[in-house]
């Protein structure tokens, strides 16, 4: 996938190519990292590269549940543990999942006629206005790309902690990209095992 969303024609289009953009950057972020190191916490706080794709794939899976009107329990418990990857989790794991949800995204979405249709806002959490009823769909997938840019910004970060690999260099390196003058394909350092 390029490093840019290409041209798009509509609304939908666009909403859920940028969608589909910032999930492919996010699981760039784990690209050549060990296992170890897909669980490495090397900032002041707890989150981890595995750990923050596998919120976003569960985020992401939340509200199109909700989106559909179905029922899911509130497990604050099993939200904190989609932070972190689970003993014996693999990112192959979660990237499957997180593959799956991306699907099951884009089905919904194209099964719905109108991007204005309600959905119900939940008011038991503290973050959500308590003054209104319901987003709209079109809502729900900005605020999706929000969430998931907001979480990649934060694997950038971690990822660079662990071995200095950045956004750009990372995506040539598991694109192929011809090296340039300007920006060489990311490498793994000597003592890395990928």
């Amino acid at each position: 996938m390029p490093g840019q969303v290409g041209a798009i024609s509509n609304e939908r289009e666009g909403l859920l190519a940028y969608l589909a953009q910032m999930r492919y950057v996010l699981r760039l972020t784990a690209h050549g990292l060990t296992p170890d190191q897909l669980r490495a916490t090397p900032s002041a706080s707890t989150l981890s590269v595995g750990g923050l794709i596998k919120h976003c794939a569960s985020v992401e899976e939340g509200w199109i549940t909700t989106v559909l009107r179905e029922q899911q329990p509130v497990d604050y418990e099993a939200y904190e543990n989609n932070f972190r990857l689970a003993d014996g989790e693999t990112i192959e794991d979660v990237l499957a999942y997180y593959e799956r949800v991306a699907a099951r995204t884009e089905k919904t979405i194209a099964d719905i006629a109108d991007l204005g249709q309600d959905v119900p806002i939940d008011h038991s959490v503290p973050w959500n206005p308590k003054d209104i009823d319901n987003w709209s769909v079109r809502w729900v997938l900005l605020h999706l790309i929000q969430e998931t840019a907001r979480h990649t910004g934060h694997a950038d970060i971690i990822r660079e902690g662990i071995d200095g690999g950045t956004a750009y260099p990372i995506m040539a390196a598991a694109e192929d990209w011809p090296d340039s003058p300007w920006m060489q394909k990311w490498q793994p350092s000597g003592d890395q095992q990928v």
